[in-house]
């Protein structure tokens, strides 16, 4: 347009510092089965998405894994529903219970091309338009059909999926013994597996008959994830640790446990990043606590030192996605001065913000010359590196004491003054 000789011009400058919103950590995805299930509400490998408190979806989620995962899921929100993403798979066929097992391991694994299974809960943003980033597939991960050396085939195959989605995954692990759970969790190398050592028993009620029944424990700590990051203004930098797990009759088998005992069960467990689910006890002050069901846990299945705790995991996951939602708004735009400055300042106002609210405990950007070189630069290539600490969680407390003599000092000046000399003369 031709600028006015006399009157006024508006101009609408794009190279600005941005802000974005956080993206909602808090939803959860469900692959597995329900054969009783409505078919009408919830079709064989299509992602589904409603609030899990809904008693138009509840009633139609029939009696098997996924009623459970959703019953198990609501015991920990304090009578708030967390959004859900089902995807229902049919349970396989064939000559044997193995034979079955193994194809309903196939359906619930899925095929790409079809988008079944894993892959349909891969695609839910273009479907139901929500990622899950806390995942399960309940009832399917705790078998090793060849072996405690042989990784279950779901297991093999989440972390693919959850890198994709930036998700985790607590994946229940062989309940019947700390051996096997031991086992289960050396077939697994990932930062976004979250190991599962015991079941739960929990009441179940199927034409108007309660029976306790086992159940996976896992649907119970994705409830715990979305109970925290509720508390949190939906930010997932918070632990679980030491959170109470409502809902449970009792675990598939009791796991012993002392604060100061390296040697219990659930210590040992936890040492080979095997989460676990213990009682309290109100006579043992080395209990976790005097009475419930509390999820102790802070390790992910990864294998190297950098990414273990699975928090701090889901924390870089959330700024992750606040920062490629702010670098989208600059791309395409020419590169001047003024637009690399006003990228990196957005970047690092958004983690001020995150510093300010004690989510993460400081940062440092650098644009560094030897990855912008002018050759990278002629290609529209600008790199920036990115380091953020967040806070690890307190998993132990360390109590030296040792004799304190100035109060034996002070005890003796006491008595001297109070005391002094007695005596008496007669007069």
């Amino acid at each position: 347009m031709t600028a006015p000789v006399f009157g006024l011009s508006t101009s609408y400058p794009a190279d600005d510092t941005v802000a974005v919103n956080g993206a909602d950590f808090s939803k959860v995805g469900y692959v597995t089965t329900s054969e009783d299930a409505d078919p009408a509400v919830f079709p064989p490998n299509e992602p589904v998405r409603f609030t899990s408190t809904d008693p138009a979806y509840l009633a139609k989620a029939g009696t098997g894994y996924l009623a459970d995962a959703l019953a198990g899921l609501n015991a920990q929100l304090n009578g708030k529903g967390a959004d859900v993403v089902a995807v229902r798979v049919p349970e396989g066929t064939g000559a044997s219970a193995n034979a079955k097992l193994e194809a309903t391991f196939a359906n619930i694994i899925g095929a790409a091309g079809a988008q079944t299974g894993l892959y349909a809960m891969r695609a839910a943003g273009d479907y139901v338009k929500a990622v899950p980033r806390l995942v399960s597939t309940p009832g399917y991960t705790a078998q090793q059909l060849d072996g405690m050396s042989v990784a279950n085939p779901i297991v093999a195959a989440l972390p693919e999926h959850l890198e994709a989605m930036l998700a985790v995954s607590v994946v229940d692990v062989a309940p019947g013994s700390r051996e096997a759970a031991i086992a289960a969790r050396e077939t697994m190398s990932s930062k976004r597996l979250i190991p599962m050592g015991v079941a739960a028993r929990v009441y179940q009620t199927i034409n108007g008959a309660s029976t306790l029944v086992t159940m996976p424990m896992s649907p119970r700590i994705l409830g715990l994830f979305v109970r925290q990051d509720n508390n949190n203004e939906g930010k997932p930098f918070d632990t679980i640790a030491n959170l109470p797990v409502y809902g449970l009759a009792e675990t598939s088998r009791p796991i012993g446990f002392s604060l100061t005992d390296g040697a219990t069960e659930g210590q040992t467990l936890l040492a080979a990043d095997v989460s676990v689910v213990v009682r309290g006890e109100t006579a043992n002050i080395d209990a976790i606590a005097d009475g419930g069901f509390v999820f102790i846990g802070t390790e992910s299945a990864e294998t190297s030192a950098a990414w273990t705790q699975f928090h701090q995991v889901r924390g870089n996951d959330y700024l992750d996605v606040k920062s490629r939602k702010i670098t989208r708004q600059f791309l395409g735009r020419r590169i001047t001065p003024r637009v690399a400055e006003s990228w990196l300042k957005s970047v690092g106002f958004m983690l001020d913000d995150h510093v300010n609210a004690v989510d993460i405990l400081g940062y440092q950007l650098v644009f560094p010359r030897g990855l912008n070189s002018e050759e990278q630069v002629s290609l529209g290539h600008l790199s920036i590196q990115s380091y953020i600490e967040q806070a690890p969680a307190f998993v132990l407390a360390t109590n030296e004491v040792r004799r304190y003599r100035p109060a034996l000092t002070a005890l003796v000046s006491a008595i001297v003054a109070r005391a002094g000399t007695q005596g008496a003369v007669v007069s």
